[in-house]
């Protein structure tokens, strides 16, 4: 972190900055280690030219995850503004089974805290770069279409990024959510982006939500998407979920219906194979897994 990065830190911080190193794990946002000279550690991401809200979203979606009681950790923010958020740092440490059992019970918690609708009570937030509608819908199914899967699958048509066999299954969903959505249930407290990067796993233990898109959703969204990119002891994680907040019958046989909003977003975003995985989700979901 150069001179001039560090001053506007300091003055957020009132603290001045003693040191700065980059952290790898991010995309979309500049990373980075900073040492204080009153001797803490922190964690600063920024973006500059961030959309107008980008961190405040951020912010009010951490806590949220953090209200619910015995939820999943969240790390302390610290202080932001609009191209800058500082959150305190997590040393990190090995996966383990005894954390994941815990995490699984956490984030149970954090789901049965509950939302108030369907959608973000911050209005429109993002989900990497790209626009993430905020609604609020009156039922889950209308949102997935509505908010999750229409939008992106025009997007990823835009890009050319989705052949039209897949398409086409995908309207096919869309067209028989109600069948494919399963028992309906109250808006659970999501963090809407759980892949496993966003999982931390701390030093002493504790499991630890990062980058948030955070809204009241379906409680199974969060569950499949840690298994989209492989969680350590996922099925650890989803035992213990299971075991404290029991899930409906068939939640398995959905799980490529709640993947198929984050593979579209991957579409978009990056092309490839994405598309046709996202077809391919779309004819599992139709044959119930």
């Amino acid at each position: 972190m150069s001179p001039v990065e560090a001053d506007p830190l300091a003055r957020l911080l009132d603290v001045p900055v003693a040191s700065a190193t980059s952290v790898g794990g991010g995309s979309i946002c500049d990373a980075r280690r900073a040492r204080l000279s009153d001797g803490r550690t922190i964690f600063v991401k920024t973006r500059a030219s961030a959309p107008a809200g980008f961190f405040s979203s951020e912010v009010n979606g951490l806590e949220r995850l953090g209200a619910a009681r015995q939820g999943a950790a969240v790390p302390r923010v610290l202080a932001h503004d609009d191209e800058c958020l500082v959150l305190e740092w997590i040393a990190t440490g090995v996966p383990s089974v005894q954390a994941a059992e815990r995490f699984g019970r956490a984030l149970a918690a954090t789901h049965r805290h509950g939302a108030d609708r369907f959608g973000s009570a911050d209005g429109d937030g993002w989900i990497a770069t790209l626009p993430l509608p905020g609604g609020p819908w009156e039922s889950w199914p209308r949102m997935w279409v509505q908010g999750r899967i229409e939008p992106y699958l025009r997007m990823a048509r835009k890009a050319g990024a989705i052949d039209k066999r897949s398409a086409a299954d995908v309207e096919r969903v869309i067209e028989d959510i109600d069948r494919l959505a399963g028992p309906a249930e109250p808006p659970s407290m999501l963090h809407g982006d759980l892949w496993a990067g966003n999982v931390l796993w701390a030093e002493d233990g504790t499991n630890y939500l990062i980058d948030p898109a955070a809204h009241g959703g379906h409680r199974e969204t969060d569950l499949a998407m840690l298994a989209l990119f492989g969680l350590p002891h996922l099925d650890r994680v989803l035992a213990a979920y299971h075991e404290a907040s029991p899930l409906a019958d068939g939640w398995r046989e959905r799980t490529a219906l709640h993947q198929l909003h984050p593979v579209l977003v991957h579409a978009v975003l990056f092309g490839g194979s994405y598309g046709a995985q996202a077809g391919q989700l779309a004819r599992l979901a139709l044959r119930g897994g």
